[in-house]
């Protein structure tokens, strides 16, 4: 049996990675309504404050070669309202393959209301791709014929981001080139390349009562080579502190999430999520931490509650 289980393991790492290579999957994020700069450059200085974040992604605790994300976003309108900038770095681990990004987010802002903005964002930078297959030593293999070395690869995207104090709708693609990666030989990795990633994304906050918001939201990807993708969420926001609610990604995993606004500038959120498919059966689920600080540099500026 223990055998057995071995090899289920090692297979599905080789199924992931093989998965990776041909499609490319960007990192998955429960939390995405607070992580939008990610994937949507259009989002950089939405909340009218200098905000930086860190996320942390561990996927199907207790499996070998599990995917791992961390990810750090910071951005900020400029002393131009129409303008705002952004950063935004991440590191994604599955199996034995990594990539690490960092871009650079450029946002231009056009008032569509009195409490509205559309923002056209610009994403540009570089990622770096490598594969060292080697290090799975249940398997024989020739280092010098399965490993991808590490690779320097630029990229470029765009994104719309339209939004008012209570609601917002994206739509955006982080990357556009698809770059090829350094071709490798043998039975396990076929010559690859990325794979352009589309987002739409939407979120209202209505009150229920005094006490009580709440804010239903999605996010539809689609990506060549992959399965469409699509999350649900639902979250109540109690007193202006406490967000708590669920989440349910359609055939693929279901979770909780909350957060708590600690103060009016540092905010913590956790979520947890558990797999729909088989391979829920041999892992602990996934767990995602959040934290977030609004640095608030520019004075004489009317800032609206934080909702997304």
């Amino acid at each position: 049996m223990k055998g057995a289980l071995h090899l289920f393991v090692l297979s599905a790492a080789l199924t992931l990675f093989n998965m990776k290579a041909r499609a490319q999957q960007d990192p998955l994020y429960s939390q995405y309504m607070f992580n939008t700069l990610a994937f949507n450059p259009g989002y950089a200085g939405s909340a009218d404050v200098f905000t930086v974040m860190a996320l942390s992604r561990h996927q199907w605790v207790g499996f070998e070669g599990a995917p791992a994300t961390q990810t750090f976003l910071a951005h900020t309108p400029l002393k131009n309202e129409s303008l705002a900038l952004g950063l935004s770095a991440i590191n994604d681990r599955i199996g034995p393959s990594r990539q690490t990004a960092a871009f650079v987010d450029f946002a231009y802002r056009l008032k569509t209301g009195v409490d509205s903005r559309l923002a056209f964002g610009l994403k540009g930078g570089l990622n770096m791709y490598q594969a060292d297959l080697a290090s799975l030593s249940t398997v024989e293999v020739d280092p010098s014929n399965v490993n991808i070395q590490s690779q320097m690869l630029p990229n470029f995207g765009f994104g719309l981001f339209w939004h008012t104090p209570r609601y917002y709708v994206g739509v955006s693609a982080p990357k556009l080139l698809e770059n090829d990666f350094t071709e490798a030989s043998g039975t396990v990795v076929e010559p690859a390349s990325e794979a352009r990633h589309y987002f739409l994304i939407g979120g209202y906050v209505m009150d229920l009562s005094k006490d009580i918001k709440f804010k239903p939201s999605f996010m539809f990807r689609s990506v060549e080579g992959a399965p469409l993708s699509l999350d649900l969420n639902a979250n109540f926001l109690l007193r202006e502190r406490i967000w708590f609610g669920a989440m349910y990604r359609l055939g693929n995993a279901f979770g909780v999430m909350g957060q708590y606004q600690i103060n009016d500038q540092l905010r913590a959120g956790y979520a947890f999520d558990l797999t729909t498919t088989t391979i829920g059966a041999y892992n602990a689920g996934t767990h995602e931490v959040m934290l977030s600080y609004d640095f608030r540099f520019l004075k004489g500026r009317t800032i609206s509650p934080r909702y997304f």
